[in-house]
């Protein structure tokens, strides 16, 4: 098998540039970086419906020959797709791949039939064509393949795509909203490749354990890019669609991310942060003041959530490394970081928004747990030989996925207040069906990026949720809850519930 110091070596110096550093990964932005470019806008607003195609494909990534990849409606990840915050959409997804698969409208409070989890597959060949009925705030959400046991391959081949719920209101907020101009949609994730150029899932144990990591960066498919932007305020809106690596981002020369929105909805007002840390799974919406014309690149700090299998283990067994450490405070060493997107200013280039709005245009949660039915999880991984080759190494509360299991039974209508913890290592945690309020983490105050409206919270040690649950979800199609580190999810840290 080639090694990633093979792979370097070979690609020579000016793909170098390109690869993530840590153990061994060579540091550097990319020079003379390819434009940036959008994922298609599929618009639904006004017409209702939309279709979606998974399919298999071809792409160049480091100009070193094709590698075969899946997307929807695309060779590598799908459109991203415009719905109304309030209506319903007609969806029709059809499968030409040889493999089952599902779209899971990830963030979505639909009923359980029309999720998209692993009981709703769409075999070779067939069409599933849910309704999607939508009445939830504006927000950044995605969609993507969600077949248990092979939910992490299948993503990582590339199908998955951005999500915008709408209301159309974005101009009265002061926000930037032209597609692609001063509203860039960035997907973020991480990828290995062979010298040939293909692309490489093939998880070893230590991979299965701490998640699969990439060795080269990917913003929409692309390696290396540029963005170009006019002078003014421009909006980021990120998603970590990577398997498990825990993004900490930063600008380079030290400007904030104003974080107007998270998961599930904007912010009453923005709230400059230093670093913003970003999980498998969670969206950031921010803004990006660059009307000093200077251009900027934005990096992340190195994987917060290995530094080695045993050694993260131990170090979350003595209290270390994943439970109780402040995300908020992590600090970006410059000389470990990499660039994730470099953003050049074009003064010819006209902007509409020249100044920070005062107000984001949305809310913060405010729910009371009196009254609320409480439960509580534990992110479980089992160490030791059994363990590691015997399989069962990941559950929830002690046990591993079934899908002939329901796990818990909520009341539609009904708050609940969930305590979650993650002995281990940190855990980004994922509930389908609701959008929740973070109230306590470790028996603290919540970090300023958790405030917001969620459906998926990095749990770092214990977080305490508060999720309200409006829909229905039977037996036969239940909701998930489960880490999004991928690799966990399909070893069985996931449980499934009904809402009746």
């Amino acid at each position: 098998m080639t090694t990633r110091r093979q792979l370097l070596a070979g690609m020579g110096a000016g793909a170098l540039a390109l690869a993530l550093p840590g153990a061994g990964w060579t540091r550097g932005a990319a020079a003379g970086g390819q434009a940036l470019t959008m994922p298609p806008l599929l618009d639904a607003t006004g017409t209702g419906a939309f279709e979606l195609t998974a399919q298999a494909g071809q792409v160049d990534f480091l100009g070193l020959g094709a590698t075969e990849t899946w997307g929807y409606s695309a060779p590598y990840l799908g459109p991203t797709l415009r719905l109304p915050a309030s209506g319903s959409v007609r969806a029709t997804v059809k499968n030409s791949l040889s493999d089952a698969v599902t779209v899971h409208w990830h963030g979505l409070i639909i009923p359980g039939v029309s999720d998209g989890g692993p009981h709703q597959m769409v075999a070779p060949g067939a069409t599933w064509k849910p309704v999607l009925d939508i009445d939830q705030n504006p927000a950044m959400l995605w969609y993507h393949s969600h077949v248990h046991g092979r939910t992490a391959s299948q993503v990582y081949r590339g199908l998955a795509g951005a999500i915008h719920l709408s209301d159309g209101r974005d101009d009265e907020r002061g926000l930037p909203s032209s597609y692609g101009e001063d509203d860039l949609t960035l997907v973020l994730q991480d990828r290995r490749f062979d010298r040939r150029g293909r692309m490489v899932y093939d998880p070893s144990m230590p991979d299965r354990m701490m998640g699969f990591h990439g060795d080269f960066m990917l913003v929409n498919g692309q390696v290396g890019p540029v963005a170009s932007v006019g002078r003014g305020v421009i909006r980021l809106r990120l998603l970590n669609g990577s398997n498990a690596r825990i993004y900490s981002l930063a600008t380079s020369d030290g400007r904030p991310l104003h974080l107007i929105g998270t998961d599930s909805g904007l912010l009453d007002v923005p709230v400059a942060l230093n670093t913003l840390v970003l999980a498998p799974a969670e969206r950031a919406d921010v803004l990006l003041d660059l009307t000093d014309g200077r251009d900027v690149t934005l990096i992340s700090g190195p994987e917060i959530n290995s530094g080695g299998m045993m050694g993260g283990m131990m170090g979350g067994m003595m209290g270390r490394g994943g439970g109780g450490r402040s995300l908020d405070d992590l600090v970006v060493d410059p000389g470990q970081s990499f660039a994730v997107l470099p953003i050049r200013v074009d003064g010819t280039r006209s902007t509409r928004i020249d100044r920070l709005p005062d107000s984001a245009g949305g809310s913060r949660p405010d729910l009371s747990p009196e009254g609320a039915v409480r439960r509580q999880l534990t992110l479980d991984m089992r160490m030791g030989p059994a363990a590691m080759f015997g399989g069962g190494r990941f559950s929830i509360s002690g046990k591993a996925f079934s899908m002939r299991r329901i796990d818990q039974a909520v009341r539609q209508g009904a708050l609940e207040h969930w305590t979650v913890s993650a002995p281990m290592m940190m855990h980004p945690f994922h509930v389908h069906g609701t959008a929740f309020q973070v109230i306590r983490e470790n028996g603290g105050p919540v970090s300023a990026r958790n405030r917001g409206w969620k459906d998926t919270v990095l749990i770092n040690g214990e977080a305490e949720i508060l999720a309200p649950f409006p829909r229905v979800a039977d037996k036969d199609n239940p909701y998930m809850f489960h880490c999004h580190i991928l690799e966990h999810e399909d070893g069985g840290m996931m449980g499934q519930f009904t809402v009746t």
